[in-house]
């Protein structure tokens, strides 16, 4: 790599780090509002792409799962029908099955056969997965035959295995293809994108981008804060749909996937100013690369097709990882249930027994890319006193908490029902912790005192998490206290791991014991 390379890396670590460096101490000026009303027509826009889409990734894996079942089963079926002689038994048949299985899996990954483009090739690419599959099954069968030998009998039901499995791959595959086509038409496997700048560089990325042949990226739109004489209001085809602030409320009704900046590298200064705005968005960030003529390592880039992009963020917790989460956030929900059922019995009886209204109390807070969700805790204040807005932070000696209420908030006993919104989804386990709608430090909102508040937001929340159990829970009552919790929130966004999540899990309950600040 030469120096200008280098200097040239450099500077792309240091856009990310300025953008996502959080001031801890920072000024008492308040933060650029976090986002603007959108037009419309961009709504009317937006409105077309609330649906979820299907992951390629999910997809993929879940084909892969598919091959390796449906080949096993395959090759204990051949058996059932054509059992071939006695020296093949069925517990050897199934280990047999499940190499052969496993080999074509990996056989199927080495020659390029798990990516889009050739799955939704329909005949061109069957011979190469048939040749897989032949391989596959001839190792397998060289292997057993070198075990303990493969007679006349045996060799006639091998080949009948072997046809019956090619048959079922290749039509298989076939089916596939149809489905990956069909779903890419009907906007069910795609990538939505949205071009952040216009005029002709945004034109140019387009147009590049539309003569990919296997192109997966549907452009939902434009945005840019520049007037029509340098940024016209159709773009190749596609509206401007509004400003960038305007953009980030557009990624919070809408379900994209990436966002293209469509600026050349030289403007550095814009460009950074873009993403301190959209960093806090749930998904990729691209900065278009294909008319620069700089060139960084070849790992800074993705592509579409041909066109290179340079990575400056990607959506954190995505694919597979968003899946291990899921099934670690609900077996342990299921584990802590039914530990604390008792003590959460003894609660509902007390709270019940003790004063006036319901057991459980609702409260609205911001959930992941800012939807605002419903969470469950026990009622610790008196019913006619209560807030539900959480504008009013709760301190020292509040006479609106019942003497159990003090109790259970000090022990976190009432963040327990949180449990449920773990089970329906909304929560996860582990994760930076949901506030209050309205919550406030010092009559500021915290996206007004934070200078990337809402960027905690990028995954779900959590019942706990790193800042809380390092000691930033309870009482708001200065700016440095929600500066510490976001900065503690954002080093567990961009450090995430089921190993991060498991350490945090199993440190809660020794933690809980610092009951300084929980009022």
């Amino acid at each position: 790599m030469n120096k200008a390379e280098k200097n040239d890396q450099f500077d792309l670590e240091a856009l990310r780090k300025q953008v996502s460096g959080i001031n801890l101490r920072g000024s008492d000026t308040e933060a650029e509002a976090p986002s603007e009303p959108i037009n419309e027509f961009a709504r009317q826009i937006a409105a077309q792409f609330s649906e979820e889409t299907r992951s390629p990734s999910i997809m993929i894996g879940q084909l892969r799962l598919f091959e390796f079942v449906s080949q096993f089963a395959i090759g204990l079926l051949a058996f059932l029908i054509w059992p071939g002689d006695v020296t093949d038994t069925f517990l050897g048949r199934a280990a047999t099955a499940a190499v052969a299985a496993a080999v074509l899996v990996v056989a199927l990954q080495v020659t390029d056969n798990y990516s889009i483009p050739p799955l939704r090739a329909r005949i061109r690419l069957l011979p190469r997965v048939f040749a897989a599959w032949t391989v596959a099954f001839l190792l397998t069968a060289a292997a057993t035959s070198l075990l303990g030998g493969i007679g006349w009998a045996h060799a006639q039901s091998y080949l009948f295995w072997f046809a019956l499995g090619a048959v079922f791959l290749l039509g298989s595959r076939f089916l596939i293809a149809y489905g990956i086509r069909n779903w890419a038409r009907n906007g069910i496997m795609e990538r939505r994108a949205v071009i952040v700048g216009g005029g002709e560089p945004a034109k140019n990325l387009i147009r590049l981008l539309e003569q990919q042949p296997d192109n997966d990226i549907r452009i939902c739109g434009i945005f840019d804060d520049r007037g029509e004489q340098r940024s016209p209001i159709m773009v190749a085809g596609y509206p401007k749909l509004g400003t960038v602030a305007e953009l980030v409320e557009f990624g919070r009704m809408t379900r994209i996937d990436m966002l293209i900046i469509a600026l050349p590298l030289s403007a550095e200064a814009r460009i950074l100013q873009l993403l301190k705005k959209l960093w806090v968005l749930p998904v990729d960030i691209r900065l278009a690369a294909h008319a620069n003529r700089l060139r960084f390592r070849p790992r800074a880039y993705s592509h579409v097709g041909a066109v290179p992009m340079l990575d400056i963020f990607n959506k954190p917790i995505r694919d597979w990882d968003s899946v291990a989460k899921r099934c670690f956030d609900v077996f342990f929900a299921v584990i802590a249930l039914a530990i604390v059922w008792p003590i959460m019995l003894a609660t509902a009886i007390a709270i019940k027994a003790t004063s006036k209204g319901p057991v459980f109390f609702m409260q609205k807070r911001h959930g992941f890319n800012n939807e605002v969700i419903n969470i469950f805790k026990f009622r610790s204040m008196y019913t006619d006193m209560g807030d539900p807005t959480g504008r009013a932070a709760v301190t020292k000696g509040d006479p609106r908490v019942t003497p159990v209420g003090r109790f259970i908030r000090k022990s976190s006993i009432d963040e327990l029902p949180q449990l449920f919104n773990v089970l329906r989804g909304e929560l996860s386990l582990v994760g930076p912790r949901p506030h209050a709608v309205l919550a406030q430090a010092r009559d500021r909102a915290f996206g007004d005192v934070v200078e990337g508040y809402f960027a905690r937001h990028r995954v779900k929340p959590g019942v706990t998490g790193w800042a809380q159990i390092n000691g930033w829970r309870g009482e708001v009552d200065n700016d440095d206290k929600i500066k510490f919790r976001t900065a503690y929130d954002l080093y567990y966004i961009e450090n995430w791991s089921l190993w991060f999540d498991l350490k945090i899990l199993f440190l809660t309950p020794f933690r809980l014991f610092n009951t300084e600040n929980a009022y």
